[in-house]
């Protein structure tokens, strides 16, 4: 009996005192909430009693036998977000933020939103105030024209490189009589119309000198003044030489001496069929609508006067009846005395 009670009392002290998990689990749970990961890191042996010594050195001597567990973990903590998450590694998990979406409009808000601006223009299109119809149309012609500007920008044409000097050869008198007069007796020509100077014309020209020494191109329609500036272009572009210039905007041209036929015709800092063509219609666009905002400033300017002299006459008018009434009670007050 008396060799039993010892050890009763060793057990129910074993038992009474905590293992190292129980500590780890009861620290890990007693420490303060913390923002941002926490990384849990395993007990020292220090700490541990001589059992669990001893069956730590035993996992130690197990991971050294086994290669795929010779590198220790560990457990990490994240508390972003109002939310614990656990992560088994060297590096935490971090969340990386998502960027909000574009909320698309639907097909519906779209087309209340040009009931809306539409309303508005209309508005401002009926308005009693002439004032406010001009400046309207004012400010949208200046879009327009803004528009058209940045538009034409893109059929520039793109130069590569400095542009070529043209020589164009010397002719005497007799020469350019002698070549006028056989360019007005042939009938070959080039028309030049809306579209204006492109890669076609230089194209057809080079064609016609095949056989040909000179050739006429007529200009239609054309601005009063703007054949001068076909001429100069397409003997840059061609390196022809221009031997007169009609009053029926007819030009006539001459190949040279020494006329070779190039290569590649068409010269590659031209535009095409299709891109004069779009371009000559912004032209037209940009030249009507510039000419409507000067005529709508003349006439923003001339209601302004209008209201201006509108003003002093009232001013006057006032002025005047002041004045009579002023007499009026001068009068009644000499005849009351």
């Amino acid at each position: 009996m008396a060799s039993i009670l010892p050890r009763l009392l060793l057990r129910r002290r074993r038992t009474l005192q905590p293992s190292a998990t129980a500590l780890f689990y009861l620290r890990f749970v007693a420490s303060p909430p913390h923002n941002g990961p926490t990384t849990i890191s395993p007990p020292r042996l220090g700490a541990l009693p001589e059992r669990s010594r001893a069956a730590a050195g035993f996992a130690t001597a197990a991971r050294r036998q086994s290669p795929a567990r010779r590198r220790s973990t560990a457990v990490t903590l994240d508390t972003d977000g109002g939310f614990a998450r656990f992560s088994v590694g060297d590096e935490p998990r971090t969340m990386q933020p998502q960027g909000k979406k574009k909320q698309e409009m639907s097909k519906k808000s779209k087309v209340n939103q040009l009931k809306w601006f539409r309303l508005k223009a209309k508005k401002k299109m009926k308005s009693p105030n002439p004032e406010v119809r001009i400046r309207y149309k004012l400010d949208k012609a200046k879009r327009k024209e803004e528009w058209l500007i940045e538009k034409l920008r893109k059929y520039e044409a793109p130069w590569r490189g400095p542009a070529p000097v043209h020589d164009p050869e010397i002719l005497t008198e007799e020469e350019r009589f002698y070549l006028k007069r056989t360019g007005e007796k042939k009938k070959n020509y080039v028309p030049v119309g809306r579209r204006g100077v492109f890669g076609g014309v230089v194209l057809n020209m080079h064609l016609h000198w095949k056989r040909h020494e000179t050739m006429k191109v007529v200009c239609k329609p054309c601005r009063p003044g703007q054949v001068y500036e076909y001429a100069e272009e397409l003997a840059r572009l061609s390196k022809g030489t221009v031997i007169d210039v009609k009053p029926d905007n007819t030009i006539i041209f001459y190949r040279g001496k020494n006329y070779v036929q190039p290569k590649v015709m068409s010269p590659p800092d031209t535009l095409s069929k299709q891109k004069a063509l779009e371009k000559y219609r912004f032209e037209q666009s940009l030249e009507h609508t510039s000419k409507f905002i000067e005529q709508l400033e003349k006439e923003l300017e001339d209601y302004q006067k209008h209201v201006e002299l509108f003003k002093k006459r009232e001013g006057a008018i006032a002025e005047e009846i002041s004045d009579g009434d002023a007499d009026v009670d001068l009068t009644s007050s000499s005849d009351t005395e």
